[in-house]
């Protein structure tokens, strides 16, 4: 099979059986290439021997806590996570959103519902990247520079001459990466979803929300900060410095 067209290779994370093999089954049903085991020690250990386009992590694990290893997999290998929980609470939903969660599923669900949120994630991972009109490569920056700070995309960290590096989530650092990309232009909250490629429009939109007020807290100690990140009520919001990138 041409790699372009290769089956999406999913790992599966539950420590219930009786949920994790007749999804497995499912799955490589609907042409996914999947791989299941019921703890984090074992994920860890498929980690290490396979790459994955997603995880699909049960919050609660006998020896982790899904929340945790949802964030350490966005910092670590940018992989994307759907989290599984028994428990539906908007804080639990909030809480895995705001650590990187790219979508967030309450048991028990339809697995031909889990299926449609694994494409969807794939498809905004995959996306090819658009095209300048000479034909040549677009290049991701790497490193952002507005108002004296400079933002590492790599290590999605914030640093100033003055102070240590600031730590940004992996939903502050996609957010952030908007920004920047569009500087001097009000983004609305719908567009800002859009562009960050969430994924729940009622969710999200708060999410953005939060995710904006942690950014400013971040931004606190610049001499701009005030009106770095500005909101423009009923508009949006605008990130107001000169962005240089390289």
């Amino acid at each position: 099979m041409h790699p372009q067209f290769a089956a999406p290779r999913v790992l599966v994370v539950d420590d219930h059986r009786k949920i994790r093999d007749p999804l497995a089954a499912y799955l490589r049903r609907h042409n996914f290439d999947v791989r299941s085991v019921g703890d984090a020690a074992g994920m860890q250990s498929l980690l290490k021997q396979h790459t994955f386009d997603v995880v699909v992590l049960d919050v609660m694990l006998p020896d982790g806590d899904g929340f945790e290893l949802c964030q350490q997999l966005h910092r670590r290998c940018n992989l994307p996570v759907i989290l599984l929980t028994a428990r539906d609470t908007a804080a639990d939903r909030i809480r895995g959103l705001d650590l990187g969660a790219d979508d967030y599923l309450t048991k028990p669900f339809e697995p031909r519902e889990l299926v449609s949120r694994l494409n969807s994630v794939l498809r905004r991972y995959r996306s090819p990247r658009p095209l300048p009109a000479t034909g040549s490569e677009v290049v991701k920056p790497s490193r952002y520079r507005f108002a004296g700070w400079q933002f590492c995309v790599s290590t999605a960290t914030l640093s100033r001459d003055d102070q240590a590096p600031v730590q940004l989530s992996s939903a502050e650092s996609r957010l952030l990466q908007v920004l920047l990309q569009f500087p001097q232009q009000i983004l609305s909250r719908q567009r800002l979803v859009d562009l960050t490629a969430a994924h729940d429009s009622e969710i999200s939109e708060r999410a953005i929300d939060r995710q904006v007020c942690r950014l400013r807290r971040k931004l606190a100690d610049g001499a701009e900060s005030p009106t770095l990140l500005r909101t423009l009520w009923g508009r949006g919001y605008s990130l107001t410095a000169d962005v240089s990138h390289d």
